[in-house]
């Protein structure tokens, strides 16, 4: 039997996106990259859905794209698995949420700025040695670490390529958090139980306005009180703030 390297857990209104491939550190393959995608697209699709999980088994996230296998695309233009799944990251409104422990390299790091929300264990640790490997950044990093942290910062990452702490992730602003690695399973869950209480609509309405650009602050507000005052009318609206009110 073939063993899965993507495994997929549905619980009420949670994905559970898991790399599977422990003894080459989740090292992505084609295959892999098609799988999550697949994956991605049917949660966010799924109208019982609230919130989409990244985690990696054994000891890392993810120690990168498999070298070999990422070598053997024959067309590695936009429609490769790599590229495909990267852009659907990009596009989906469901909330995602990352857990990286131990290894966290190229697109184990890349694809965590596509994420809502992202957990590191005290001991995971990231690299972008994308230069290191005559390569270029992928997956926006180029664009989302200057957004984030700024040219310098992000240009120390990108342009050396050096393997860097959770510790500094955090202060980087690319972590939420830093816990230690035997409480990492329990801070994510409570973290997704604390978003699965949450309207599916304001949580994808939110992620669909801080991931929209405007030129300005007058156009951000304009564009906000449109959806403010769709979801105001809304059942959901109207029962969560009655509860709201009957406690004060």
């Amino acid at each position: 039997m073939t063993e899965q390297h993507i495994i997929i857990d549905k619980s009420a209104s949670v994905v559970t996106i898991r790399l599977n491939r422990p003894a080459k550190k989740n090292a992505f393959t084609q295959q892999m990259y098609s799988e999550a995608t697949a994956a991605l697209k049917a949660a966010d699709e799924d109208d019982t859905i609230k919130v989409v999980v990244f985690e990696g088994s054994g000891d890392s996230f993810s120690a990168g794209n498999d070298l070999n296998d990422f070598l053997s695309i024959e067309s590695l233009d936009e429609t490769a698995p790599p590229f495909k799944f990267l852009h659907l990251l990009n596009k989906v409104k469901v909330t995602l949420v990352a857990k990286v422990n131990g290894l966290a390299i190229g697109i184990g790091t890349t694809l965590l700025l596509h994420c809502d929300l992202v957990y590191a264990a005290d001991n995971a640790v990231f690299a972008l040695p994308f230069v290191q490997l005559g390569l270029l950044p992928e997956a926006g990093s180029s664009l989302l670490l200057l957004r984030i942290m700024g040219h310098q910062r992000a240009s120390e990452l990108l342009l050396l390529g050096d393997s860097f702490s959770a510790k500094k992730a955090q202060q980087y602003g690319l972590v939420n958090e830093v816990v230690a690695a035997n409480e990492l399973n329990a801070r994510v869950d409570e973290i997704v139980g604390h978003l699965v209480k949450q309207s599916r609509g304001a949580l994808r309405t939110s992620k669909t306005l801080i991931k929209t650009e405007s030129d300005t602050v007058s156009e951000r507000i304009s564009l906000e009180a449109g959806y403010f005052a769709k979801a105001l009318s809304s059942d959901t609206a109207k029962q969560a703030i009655a509860a709201k009110l009957k406690k004060n």
